[in-house]
């Protein structure tokens, strides 16, 4: 009995321990001003996330509610620069036809607008804020209206004000994201334009030389060819898997070894673990280009180039590597690629010399930042006589890009 009644006192006193741990627990996030704070981020959050897609209907009739109750309004509609109504939140919708009337004025004037509208039956007179979305890039790229019950005062014309500056950067982030694909887009077409003219008269006058010879070698060069410039000039994609990349770089070198025959050895050294990491499209082309174009073509009697991929536990390491001419460091420190440290360091962009012997290598670095960050770019270490290694890194996973 005494037994049981010690067991039942210690029960309750753990129980006690217990709440009053979780009492502190709980403390820290308890009063009534650290609640607020805690929703309205909350709530911030939420409208963030479709903002970050643009402004258009979608997104706004998503945003809207949100925005509703960090603003406080009774209703509020959000339209475009033009006074087009996307969303509104909230009842007396009504009102959306005078609100696309206001939004216009508050857009031409880049200014708040505050205005009153018919009252209703068992309410007086209603306000309606409309406070203009503006950006920094773009201007007044649409206009938050606000229904209140009554007219505003200072205190809530400066919290709408807030909200709208905070939706106007969330846009603008958006707008930032479809400016760095456009960016990426068009850096993959340059990459295209870059592909060297040189090696598609030479790969199409090597097939001719094989047409009499060896037809069946020049139809399989033929394959090879069409094979890669279907690749190399597809629409789809920014990314590739490294695969795939891999695959392509076989079809050039062998197009480049029918041309340069024993004078050009290749050797390929992939880790089959690493074969479905995703990169930047058109990531490795320019690397094995240069080192076949700069590195061996200029060497008297050929010289190998060769490409290892392998397993470097959360990453992916690619080397490149030629015995060929090699260059002087000097050439690239002035660039955006620092062969002497090895790292990226922002500069301006090669020219003369540098530009020509590295076609499309700052591309490359610049895109692999942008997807995976400044841990990413290339290293490039070569010297007069001492060939080149351009060594790449990419995460084997990386939340968001794929293929």
């Amino acid at each position: 009995m005494t037994t049981t009644i010690v067991l039942v006192v210690a029960a309750v006193v753990v129980a006690a321990i217990a709440v009053v741990a979780w009492s502190r627990t709980r403390r820290v996030f308890a009063t009534p001003a650290q609640r607020a704070v805690h929703a309205a981020l909350h709530t911030a959050s939420l409208a963030a996330q479709p903002l970050r897609r643009g402004l258009d209907t979608v997104s706004a009739g998503d945003a809207a509610p949100h925005l509703q109750e960090l603003t406080g309004g009774e209703a509020i509609g959000i339209a475009d620069r033009d006074g087009v109504v996307l969303a509104w939140s909230g009842p007396h919708r009504e009102l959306a036809e005078e609100f696309a009337v206001t939004a216009r004025r508050a857009a031409e004037a880049n200014r708040r607008i505050l205005v009153t509208v018919p009252s209703s039956a068992d309410r007086g007179p209603r306000s309606l804020v409309a406070q203009p979305l503006v950006t920094a890039g773009l201007g007044v790229i649409g206009v938050l209206g606000v229904l209140t019950g009554s007219e505003p005062d200072p205190g809530m014309l400066g919290a709408i004000a807030d909200v709208a500056r905070y939706s106007s950067g969330q846009v603008e982030l958006a707008e930032l994201d479809a400016s760095r694909a456009r960016l990426d887009r068009a850096e993959v077409l340059a990459l295209r334009a870059q592909i060297s003219p040189h090696f598609i008269y030479n790969a199409l006058g090597t097939i001719a030389s094989f047409v009499r010879t060896d037809p069946d070698r020049a139809r399989e060069l033929i394959l090879e060819f069409a094979d890669f410039t279907r690749y190399s000039f597809r629409a789809a994609g920014e990314y590739t898997t490294l695969a795939d990349e891999l695959r392509n770089i076989d079809r050039y070198l062998t197009l480049e070894r029918a041309r340069f025959g024993d004078a050009l050895q290749v050797k390929l050294q992939v880790a089959p673990e690493v074969l479905n990491v995703v990169l930047p499209f058109l990531a490795l082309q320019p690397l094995v280009e240069n080192a076949v174009r700069h590195g061996i073509a200029g060497k008297p009697g050929g010289g190998s180039v060769s490409v290892v991929a392998s397993d470097e536990g959360t990453d992916c390491l690619i080397a490149v590597e030629d015995d060929g001419i090699g260059m002087d460091p000097t050439l690239l420190t002035s660039g955006a690629l620092d062969a002497v440290t090895g790292r990226a360091n922002g500069g301006d962009r090669p020219n003369g010399g540098a530009e020509a012997a590295h076609v499309g290598l700052a591309n490359v670095d610049d895109r692999l930042r942008a997807a995976f960050g400044n841990d990413y770019g290339l290293v490039v270490e070569t010297a007069p006589g001492a060939g080149t290694k351009v060594i790449m890194r990419v995460p084997k996973f990386r939340p968001g890009i794929r293929a």
